[in-house]
Order: C-alpha cells, then sequence, then structure tokens
C-alpha cells in the first residue's frame, strides 16, 4: 500500500484527488496539507510514501517547500502536481529534486502511474519533461538569464516581482533584511535590471508570474 500525502490550496481539488486516488486498492491517502509549512509538519508526524503537491500556494508555496522538504527528508519522493506548464519550472524543480512534475490537466490515471514509479525511488518523466530536461542537457535553446540564478536568488526575485517587500521577504525566509538587500542586488546585476518595477515585468514577459 503507497501511503500518499496531498498538498493543495484548494480543498476541492484535495477532495477530488482523495476521492480518484482511493479507488486505487494499492493506494491510500493519509494525509492532506494547504501550504509548505502545514506539509512539513505533516510528514514529520506521518509516515508518507509519495509527496503530491501543488506549486501556487499561500504562505510557503511549492518551490519553497521542496527545498524545504528535500534538506529534512531526501528520499521522500516529491511528485509535482500544477497548473504552471511543464516549460516554466519542470527542469528547474527535477534538478532541486522533485521526483516528476505533471500539469493539472494530464489524464488523471498518469497521476496514479507516477505515483507508482516514484513510489519505487524512480523518477516519473512526461514525455515533454523528458525533451525540455534533454534539450536542458544538451545545451539546447537559448538560456535566460534568470536560469542563471542560485535557488534562493530565484526565490528572492518571484517574491520581489510579485510585489513583496524586502522586510516580507526576509521574515518568510526566515532571513535578515540585510542578507534579502544582498540577493536582491545580485539578481539586479544578474539580470541587467534596475529596480523592482523591471523585476515585475521580466518576470511577466517571461511568463514566471502571472
Amino acid at each position: 500500500m503507497i501511503q500518499i500525502a496531498i498538498v493543495d490550496d484548494h480543498a476541492i481539488v484535495r477532495t477530488g484527488l482523495r476521492q480518484f486516488l482511493g479507488e486505487q486498492v494499492d493506494l491510500r491517502v493519509v494525509g492532506e496539507a494547504a501550504n509548505g509549512r502545514e506539509a512539513l509538519e505533516l510528514v514529520r508526524q506521518t509516515p508518507v510514501d509519495v509527496l503530491l503537491m501543488d506549486l501556487s500556494m499561500p504562505g510557503q508555496g511549492g518551490v519553497e517547500a521542496l527545498q524545504a522538504i528535500k534538506a529534512r527528508f531526501p528520499d521522500l519522493p516529491v511528485l509535482i502536481l500544477s497548473g504552471f506548464p511543464a516549460s516554466r519550472y519542470a527542469p528547474t524543480l527535477m534538478a532541486q529534486g522533485a521526483s516528476g512534475y505533471l500539469n493539472k490537466e494530464c489524464d488523471p490515471q498518469e497521476i496514479v502511474d507516477a505515483i507508482r514509479v516514484v513510489a519505487l525511488g524512480r523518477r516519473y518523466l512526461s514525455a515533454e519533461v523528458a525533451e525540455l530536461m534533454a534539450e536542458r542537457a544538451l545545451g539546447g535553446g537559448t538560456r535566460l538569464p534568470h536560469e542563471a540564478l542560485s535557488e534562493r536568488e530565484t526565490l528572492v526575485f518571484l517574491r520581489l516581482a510579485q510585489g513583496e517587500t524586502v522586510g516580507a521577504i526576509a521574515e518568510a525566509l526566515h532571513l535578515s533584511v540585510k542578507t534579502v538587500s544582498t540577493y536582491r542586488s545580485r539578481v539586479l546585476t544578474k539580470l541587467g535590471l534596475e529596480g523592482n518595477s523591471d523585476l515585475t515585468y521580466y518576470a511577466v514577459r517571461n511568463g514566471l508570474i502571472d
């Protein structure tokens, strides 16, 4: 029996997934969470074989949650189920430890197949994600400036681009204001930009935020 935890900020999505997965004889949903912090607490308290997690959530979202969870539970398979296109986040998240990346518009049976694959300690690569990762490995395509950012720089960049203040980011990421300001300066330099409004424009233009 594969024990699964579902992490999504929409209760109706969690309910639908719980019902569908519960119809599979080898799958059992053992917990739910609405954001990254709840997910981390859940896996601390409950034995979980696979974490099925959304990306866009209030508070601590999936990108930060993946980092925190893999730091504490490196062997726990985390399967990302997102409404964002794979081209936007999949290669980066797979490089950061995600075991698979699925779009919410995929066939429900693919979610089941992916859970069974990652529960065995393997990675699940859809055809689209496999192609994206192959292109990255071969150096194909044009590499955008933001792809050179570190993981922490990326987190700070995306929060700034969405209008968060340095102080709010420092509190959310448990960093000092000075440290966040340093990351901000690095991001602006690496992207060749001058201010937060430029970061927002860059992120929207490149499909990193809506």
